[in-house]
C-alpha cells in the first residue's frame, strides 16, 4: 500500500470509531467533561502524517509524532492507546515481504527496539493518560532498557492494548476484525457494524481502563452487561437498541469513571485492520464486495 492509503485507512479507522454510539464513550452529541467529540474529530486529521510514514519512520517515532501532531491540536488524551495499535498496523502495512497483514505485524513486533521503547514512553508522557499509576519494572517515568515488545510484555497482564504487543494482536484479528466483517457482511452499516463489534470485544475482554480505575471486579461487570445486551439482539433488535441506551447511561458519571476507552482503542484497530486488508466499501457494499 502507498503511504497515502495507509495514512487514510488510520484516519478512517479513528473516524468510524468515535462517531459510533459506543455505550460510555465520546460520539456526536455525547461529550465527557473535557472533551468533546470534536476533539477526537482534529486527533483523527492529525495522525494522518505519522502513519502514512510509518514505514519509514521506527515504529516508536511513529507513535510518539502521531501523539504530539494530536497534542499540538487538543490537550486530551484522545488517541494514545489507539496509536499504540494502528502503529504497528500502519508499519506492516508498508512492508514489502510478503503474507497476510498478521504476519507482517508478527515481524514489526519482533523487530522493535529499545529506542522505540525510549520514544513510545515520551509519547506516553507526552499525553499523560489517567490512572496510569507507577510501574516496578521499566516505569514510563524513566528511560527504558528493553524493547518495545518487552516492556509491553511487563504490562501485558494489566494492559490490553500491550497484551496485543505479545500476542501478535490476537484480540484485534481473531475478535474484533472477524465481528466487524461479519456484521458488515450481513448489512449492518458501519455505525451499526462498530458498535455490534465493540460490545463483542467488552464482552470477551473486561476493559483495562476501567481496571485501573475501579478494578478489575467492576470491570467484569461492565463485560457481563455488555455480553447482556448482546444476547439480547444489540444494534439489530428494538429490545437490543434499548438495552444499548440503558447500557451507555450507566455508563456516564461526571468524572468517566466507568468509561470503557481500551475497548475503544481495540475497536479502532480492528476497523484498520478491515480497512487495510479489504478495502474501503460504503455501508450497504461490504457485502458485495466480498
Amino acid at each position: 500500500m502507498t503511504p497515502a492509503e495507509v495514512g487514510a485507512a488510520a484516519q478512517l479507522a479513528c473516524l468510524l470509531e468515535v462517531s459510533a454510539p459506543k455505550p460510555g464513550n465520546v460520539s456526536p452529541g455525547r461529550h465527557f467533561h473535557d472533551t468533546r467529540y470534536e476533539d477526537f474529530l482534529v486527533s483523527a486529521v492529525a495522525i494522518g502524517p505519522a502513519m502514512a510514514a510509518a514505514g519509514e519512520t521506527p515504529l516508536g517515532g511513529a507513535v510518539r509524532a502521531a501523539v504530539a501532531a494530536t497534542h499540538r491540536l487538543t490537550p486530551r488524551n484522545t488517541n494514545l492507546g489507539i496509536m499504540l495499535l494502528l502503529g504497528p498496523l500502519c508499519r506492516a502495512a508498508r512492508r514489502d515481504d510478503e503474507g497476510p497483514l498478521r504476519d507482517r505485524v508478527r515481524r514489526v513486533l519482533a523487530e522493535t527496539t529499545v529506542a522505540d521503547a525510549a520514544a513510545v514512553y515520551e509519547a506516553i508522557r507526552l499525553a499523560a493518560p489517567s490512572g496510569l499509576g507507577a510501574a516496578r519494572a521499566q516505569d514510563v517515568a524513566a528511560s527504558p532498557t528493553v524493547t518495545l515488545r518487552e516492556a509491553m510484555a511487563l504490562a501485558a497482564d494489566r494492559d490490553s492494548v500491550a497484551r496485543e504487543y505479545v500476542t501478535d494482536f490476537a484480540i484485534t484479528f481473531e475478535l474484533g476484525a472477524p465481528a466487524l466483517r461479519a456484521a458488515l457482511a450481513d448489512g449492518l452499516a458501519w455505525t451499526d457494524a462498530v458498535v455490534e463489534a465493540y460490545l463483542g470485544i467488552l464482552a470477551a475482554v473486561p476493559d483495562s481502563h476501567v481496571a485501573r480505575k475501579l478494578g478489575l471486579p467492576a470491570a467484569e461487570v461492565i463485560s457481563g452487561r455488555a455480553g447482556e445486551v448482546g444476547a439480547l439482539g444489540g444494534v439489530r433488535t428494538g429490545p437490543g437498541r434499548a438495552a444499548l441506551a440503558a447500557f451507555d447511561a450507566e455508563l456516564r458519571d461526571e468524572r468517566n469513571t466507568r468509561n470503557p476507552g481500551t475497548s475503544a482503542d481495540l475497536t479502532a484497530a480492528a476497523i484498520c485492520v478491515v480497512i487495510l486488508e479489504d478495502g474501503w466499501h460504503p455501508s450497504g457494499e461490504h457485502a458485495r464486495a466480498e
